[in-house]
């Protein structure tokens, strides 16, 4: 079954990677002190909203690079890790999406086709978005990981079905060789 024809592949690769961007793919809510914190986070940023809690900015933005070595050491620094990874793998698909939409002729004559190069990373960067939010929640199916996001509360993968879902439509459009 072919879910995008070939004339509109290319862009349709470029738009998805693009709003895959806008996307969070992690959403927390949870407590601590006394008060309670949001954590919406996505591929390249993370805002944090946090709600009476003492010493405390009210938001913050950090990218991951940043809250990774904050949470280095800590019981949710593999979740971190796992989240720095997804993100360099989402910043290679933007990297190349640009290069795609500027150079099409240049990309479009590559060995492998863009299209599905750029399905592949989506898929991946999914992937390791949802290994992340596991790690963050602690564990899942049952298992406890013993690492956590180090608040009690509720983490929910919100565009990990969504970076899934673009690149699989992508590896599987309709190209004419």
């Amino acid at each position: 079954m072919v879910w995008v024809r070939s004339e509109y592949a290319g862009e349709l690769a470029v738009l998805s990677t693009w709003f895959a961007a806008l996307i969070p793919w992690n959403v927390f809510y949870g407590t601590v002190a006394g008060g309670t914190v949001l954590f919406v986070r996505f591929p390249l940023f993370q805002v944090r909203y946090a709600f009476g809690v003492p010493l405390a900015a009210a938001t913050s933005v950090v990218d991951p690079v940043t809250a990774y070595q904050f949470q280095a050491g800590t019981s949710a620094g593999i979740a971190y890790a796992a989240w720095l990874v997804g993100a360099a793998v989402y910043l290679a698909a933007l990297g190349f999406s640009v290069y795609y939409y500027r150079e099409e002729e240049r990309a479009e004559s590559l060995a492998v086709d863009p299209v599905s190069i750029l399905g592949a990373l989506l898929v991946t960067a999914g992937v390791v978005f949802l290994a992340a939010t596991v790690l963050l929640s602690g564990g899942a199916f049952g298992v406890d990981l013993g690492v956590g996001g180090g608040f009690p509360g509720t983490s929910a993968p919100v565009g990990v079905p969504f970076y899934v879902a673009f690149g699989v439509v992508l590896l599987r459009a309709d190209r004419v060789a």
